[in-house]
């Protein structure tokens, strides 16, 4: 019996390609093995990184207070520096990485969005104006008639 899918159709064999099946179903187990143990070893530095991002922060605060005099252009752009190698840092954890893969979701939400045209926003406020002035003008004509009421009944 032909072993081929192709066997009598005018095609060689694939035989000999089945030699290196067995590597191509190993490749991915190996793969897995190492992102696996990159993973469990990427969570144990995580508080030596936040405490050196913090340290980066003091030492740029500290520089800002220590530098007082020199002109505030060049103290905001160390400033912008510092914080750029503190937010580095930070998102090489965990909790930084997640939380710029929920920043990039986001941002692929709000494309998303539908946003209303002028026309369509200028007519939905000039509704809840008006309805908000009508509920307004209700409620002051219940609250007259009650006070109205309840002065009649006191005297």
């Amino acid at each position: 019996a032909a072993v081929s899918k192709t066997a009598g159709w005018g095609f060689d064999s694939l035989l000999a390609c089945q030699a290196f099946a067995g590597l191509r179903l190993l490749k991915p187990y190996f793969l897995e093995v190492i992102v696996n143990a990159v993973s469990e070893n990427a969570g144990k530095l995580d508080p030596v990184k936040w405490v050196l991002a913090l340290a980066v922060l003091a030492a740029g605060i500290y520089a800002n207070a220590e530098y007082a005099a020199l002109t505030l252009l060049y103290r905001v752009l160390a400033g912008v520096v510092v914080a750029g190698v503190a937010v580095a840092i930070a998102l090489t954890t965990r909790q930084g990485q997640a939380t710029w893969e929920l920043a990039k979701e986001a941002r692929v939400e709000i494309r998303k969005v539908v946003w209303p045209t002028r026309q369509e926003t200028t007519q939905t406020t000039l509704i809840v104006v008006v309805m908000v002035i009508f509920v307004g003008l209700i409620l002051w004509g219940m609250d007259s008639a009650l006070s109205w009421s309840v002065n009649g009944l006191i005297g």
